[in-house]
C-alpha cells in the first residue's frame, strides 16, 4: 500500500478510546508531517507523542465525545499532504490537523484547511505568509516564522562586527522566505548580502556551494535550511575548515536533534535561534523528561513541543466554546492566553501568530556539556513583541477587515 495511503489510526489503549463510530461522534486529530525524511527526527513520531500526551493532560473526552490521534507522512510533497489532508477531512472527518513541517506542504494544507473550514494548528510550519498575507480565520502558528528566526541570529552577529553574509538556501518556500526575512535583518543592521547560492530539498553534496560562500569572503555562512540538509551541510563545512577561522557558521534552524546528529565536536560555537529548550527551566525539564522516557531517550525538539502546546489549547478552546466549529473553537483560542509547561500567559494573536519569546543559544563545547543532551548555552532572549513581525507591517487580510 504506498505510504500516502498508509494513514495509521493510533488509540491508545491507555487513554480508553474507543474505535467504534468515532469519526461521527468524536474529536479527531491528525498529526501530518515527515516520518521518514529529512525533518522525521525534528516532527515525525516524536509529535505524535507530543499529541498523546497532550491527549493524556486533557483527559480522554471532552464535551463528552472521545478524542482520536490519527497520524500520516506527507513525504515533504504538497499534493500528498493536501490529499491526505483533504481525505481526513472529508471521508475520515478529521476535525483538526497539526504539526505539518516544510514550507510548501504546510502552506499547501493551510489552503485546503481554509477552504474546508477545518482548525489547522501548524507548529512546523515557519512560512511567514500563514500568518502574513494568507491568514485564514482557522489557522493559527505555533512554534516560529522566518522574522522570528532571523531576529536574533542576524541582529545578534551583525552587533557583533559579523556584518556581510553569505546564504546558503534551500529553494522552496521556506528556504527563500527565510533568506528573504534574514537578509533584510541583516541590512536594516547595518550589514551586507554578498550572495545566495540555492539547492534543492534533500541535498547530499554542499562542496560546490560551500566553496562558493567560503570564496566570497563573507564573515557569516548562513544556511537556511532545515533538518538533514543542516546537518550535512554542518558537516561539510568542517571537512573544508569553514567557519573556524575568519568567518563563522550560522544556522538559521538548528534544532536539538541536529545539534545530537552533529555532535558538539562539529557543532561548537553554532549560534540559533529557537523558542523552546529543553533545559530551559524546572518545568521544562520536567516535561521534557517524561517526553524522553517515551522517547528513546531523545529530547524534544521545539516543533513537537509545540504540537503539545497547541493540541492542549485546541482542546480547552473546544470544551470552553462547546462546540467543534472551526471558526468558533479558534476565536476562542485566540481569546484565551496559552499556558502550559513552556507557554505562560501567550497571546494568540488576530493573524493566528502564536506570541512567544525567542532565545538566542549558542551550541557548548565539548567539556562544558555535563550531562545527555546538554548542549545550549543561553545567549539572550528576544521578547514576543520584538521577535514577531509588527502588525503595523502586516498583510494579513483578517486585519483589515477590521
Amino acid at each position: 500500500m504506498p505510504r500516502m495511503l498508509a494513514t495509521i489510526l493510533v488509540l491508545s489503549a491507555a487513554l480508553g478510546l474507543s474505535c467504534a463510530n468515532a469519526s461521527e461522534t468524536g474529536i479527531k486529530i491528525g498529526v501530518l508531517n515527515d516520518q521518514t525524511g529529512p525533518l522525521a527526527d525534528v516532527t515525525g513520531m516524536g509529535s505524535v507523542l507530543a499529541a498523546r500526551m497532550a491527549v493524556e493532560e486533557f483527559g480522554p473526552t471532552v464535551n463528552g465525545k472521545p478524542i482520536e490521534i490519527v497520524f500520516a507522512d506527507h513525504q515533504n510533497k504538497p499534493d500528498i499532504g493536501a490529499g491526505i489532508a483533504a481525505r481526513w477531512v472529508d471521508t475520515e472527518k478529521v476535525d483538526v490537523i497539526a504539526d505539518v513541517p516544510n514550507g510548501s506542504v504546510a502552506l499547501a494544507v493551510h489552503h485546503l484547511m481554509r477552504e474546508k473550514n477545518r482548525v489547522y494548528l501548524t507548529a512546523g510550519g515557519f512560512v511567514p505568509d500563514i500568518s502574513g498575507k494568507d491568514c485564514s480565520p482557522v489557522t493559527t502558528q505555533w512554534t516560529a516564522d522566518t522574522y522570528a528566526l532571523s531576529v536574533g541570529t542576524a541582529r545578534g552577529l551583525v552587533r557583533q562586527k559579523l556584518d556581510t553574509w553569505f546564504f546558503i538556501t534551500a529553494d522552496y518556500a521556506f528556504g527563500n522566505a527565510m533568506t528573504r526575512d534574514a537578509s533584510e535583518a541583516v541590512t536594516r543592521s547595518g550589514g551586507k548580502v554578498l550572495g545566495v547560492v540555492k539547492h534543492p530539498f534533500g541535498n547530499h553534496d554542499f562542496s560546490s556551494l560551500l566553496l562558493q560562500a567560503q570564496s566570497s569572503g563573507a564573515k557569516v555562512i548562513a544556511l537556511a535550511n532545515a533538518g538533514a540538509d543542516t546537518i550535512n551541510a554542518l558537516k561539510q563545512s568542517r571537512e573544508f575548515r569553514i567557519g573556524q577561522a575568519d568567518q563563522r557558521m550560522a544556522a538559521m534552524v538548528l534544532f536539538i536533534t541536529d545539534a545530537h546528529a552533529l555532535g558538539l565536536d562539529t557543532a561548537q560555537g553554532i549560534i540559533t535561534t529557537e523558542p523552546f529548550y529543553w533545559d530551559l527551566n524546572e518545568e521544562t525539564r520536567a516535561w521534557s523528561k517524561r517526553f524522553m522516557e517515551r522517547n528513546g531517550g531523545r529530547a524534544p525538539t521545539s516543533i513537537q513541543a509545540s504540537v503539545y502546546s497547541s493540541i492542549l489549547h485546541y482542546l480547552r478552546a473546544v470544551q470552553a466554546a462547546g462546540t467543534e466549529d472551526a471558526k468558533t473553537v479558534t476565536d476562542k483560542m485566540k481569546a484565551t492566553p496559552v499556558n502550559d509547561f513552556f507557554s505562560k500567559n501567550v497571546e494568540v494573536r488576530e493573524d493566528g501568530r502564536v506570541m512567544r519569546d525567542f532565545h538566542v543559544f549558542s551550541v557548548k563545547k565539548p567539556a562544558d556539556s555535563k550531562y545527555p543532551w546538554d548542549y545550549y548555552d543561553l545567549l539572550t532572549t528576544i521578547p514576543a513583541a520584538d521577535a514577531a513581525r509588527p502588525l503595523s507591517e502586516s498583510e494579513c487580510p483578517l486585519l483589515k477587515r477590521k
